[in-house]
């Protein structure tokens, strides 16, 4: 069969620490252009990877007939307008996490997939995980009981990106450490979880330590480096409470806080026993039998899950088998976030009964 042509929209971390190296580690993958709008970024990856066209205007992809499939690996801003372009090409997409800057942004990718039929993954990238695909199962097969609530938590002491670049710029993310961070997190408790409907939503959402971006002290800082006359006007801190026709779910996240301890974990509670997974990591499951108390940490083996998305992807272009990651799925992430910001915003809870979510 031949191969699946491939565009890489984007040519920054993501791209290189991630998507490029999957692609180029699935066989049944040929990647024909690198675009950024920062040509020297494209033309690197040329000379890094020896293949390839290097561009600066995502436009030539779409009216190349070759080309079959595109990673969107840009700044949330973009995500859109690129997302349906390529859309209405004829392209399929797979596009970086989060779908958009705003859940009004997420549903008209939405609708122009319907309209189209070409495929539009989201990078929630934890779907396509080994251990936390393993916690689905054990959920679905009981073996938690009643899956009654969900926790998680996603803090570190000092970890704001790029300070006064993109990453802390309203219009270009759409969010701080909640569109940032806390999709993940909120995609993977959904997913294992089943994808509950979200009933209720109340949130805050704080911008307090990198608003002075000049004293603002850290050790290190990735995205960087600091841009002291760029803009800060996202969240650092975010804390919500999410009820759904499941599980209750709380989240507490922070780019940055006051307190010097990280925690990258989610807490699965259920009324015969309890997982803790560090996110990323390995989990613990927690239970009781016979008057005692036992813990367990179950060993598999681990899978590259950004390789897994990809070769995900491209099997399903294939196939026309619709992943966990497809648009009509994740788009319920970008309701629940958005939901969350304007609970935030009007200082009380918001309904998605009575559809208050704008």
């Amino acid at each position: 069969m031949s191969k699946i042509i491939i565009a890489i929209i984007g040519c920054g971390t993501i791209a290189n620490n991630a998507h490029i190296p999957a692609y180029l580690a699935n066989p049944d993958a040929e990647i024909k252009y690198f675009c950024d709008i920062r040509k020297d970024r494209a033309e690197k990856a040329v000379e890094q990877y020896g293949l390839g066209i290097a561009i600066d205007d995502y436009h030539a992809i779409l009216d190349d007939p070759e080309v079959e499939a595109v990673s969107i690996c840009t700044p949330n801003n973009c995500h859109a307008s690129i997302a349906m372009d390529c859309l209405r090409a004829g392209k399929h997409v797979l596009c970086e996490k989060p779908a958009a800057r705003t859940y009004e942004e997420a549903l008209e990718m939405q609708k122009v997939q319907h309209e189209t039929g070409r495929i539009l993954n989201i990078g929630v990238v934890n779907r396509f995980n080994t251990g936390v695909n393993i916690i689905k199962k054990l959920i679905e097969d009981g073996e938690l009981g009643e899956l009654y609530h969900v926790y998680a938590s996603f803090r570190a002491h000092r970890s704001i990106p790029g300070l006064g670049g993109d990453f802390t710029t309203k219009a270009v993310a759409g969010g701080g450490a909640l569109i940032d961070w806390g999709v993940h997190f909120l995609d993977l408790v959904m997913y294992c979880a089943g994808d509950p409907e979200p009933k209720t939503v109340s949130g805050q959402t704080y911008s307090k330590l990198g608003r002075d971006l000049e004293n603002y002290s850290y050790l290190n800082m990735w995205a960087g480096p600091p841009n002291f006359s760029g803009t800060y006007d996202v969240d650092d801190y975010v804390t919500a409470l999410i009820r759904t026709s499941g599980p209750s779910i709380t989240v507490n996240g922070a780019w940055a806080q006051n307190i010097g301890v990280e925690e990258m974990y989610i807490d699965f509670l259920g009324d015969k026993a309890g997982i803790r997974l560090q996110y990323g990591g390995e989990f613990t499951i927690y239970s009781a039998k016979h008057g005692a108390l036992l813990d367990s940490t179950p060993k598999y083996t681990k899978t590259n899950h950004f390789q897994n998305e990809i070769d995900s992807y491209l099997a399903c272009i294939k196939s026309g088998e619709k992943l966990p990651s497809h648009i009509d799925t994740v788009i319920l992430t970008s309701k629940i976030i958005q939901a969350i910001y304007q609970s935030s915003e009007q200082g009380e809870e918001v309904s998605f009964l009575k559809k208050e979510v704008l």
